[in-house]
């Protein structure tokens, strides 16, 4: 039996990840039929996905108000100033659980262009704890920190490509 050309590799690669990210805890029977796989072609190829970082993980969508948390969102513009240490430092703050220990659950960061350079989405028991996380940022930035908005998520209508199952709730906000 002939080989799949890179072609075909490269589009059975892409469903697999685009069921995955929404099906990810399905089991492995119904993911294959999804994408029209055998289960073990299914296996070989989310093993090499694990093995080379394209899938780094895996996550649950949960109800923050089951966790007693709030959701923010944290949106921080930076100063000219060189980066120096105090990259180091929060980066440790935002990326290695630093965060936890005061009560912070990180659950995304990333590097913008815009306005904004760093978005870091998170949660909290409320936005006393929220802003202390950002003060303790900005003291960690030293000046590297030129402006933070800090802001809560009243309502998550998606999250990880799912939908809200209370999305008649969004409603009330209009």
């Amino acid at each position: 039996m002939p080989k799949s050309s890179k072609k075909q590799i490269d589009e059975d690669d892409k469903k697999l990840l685009k069921i995955l990210r929404t099906n990810s805890g399905d089991n492995i029977e119904n993911i294959a039929k999804k994408c029209g796989f055998s289960r073990q072609k299914l296996r070989r190829i989310k093993k090499r996905f694990e093995k080379d970082k394209t899938i780094w993980g895996y996550n649950a969508v949960v109800d923050d108000e089951k966790l007693d948390v709030t959701r923010y969102i944290m949106l921080i513009k930076r100063s000219a100033q060189p980066l120096g240490d105090a990259i180091n430092k929060i980066t440790n703050l935002i990326a290695e659980k630093k965060g936890r220990e005061i009560g912070i659950d990180v659950l995304s960061v990333g590097y913008l262009h815009g306005k904004y350079d760093v978005a870091i989405v998170f949660t909290a028991e409320d936005i006393k704890l929220a802003k202390k996380f950002s003060e303790i940022l900005v003291a960690e930035g030293a000046n590297l920190i030129s402006e933070v908005e800090l802001m809560e998520y009243i309502f998550l209508l998606r999250e990880g490509g799912i939908t809200n199952p209370e999305i008649k709730k969004f409603k009330e906000f209009f």
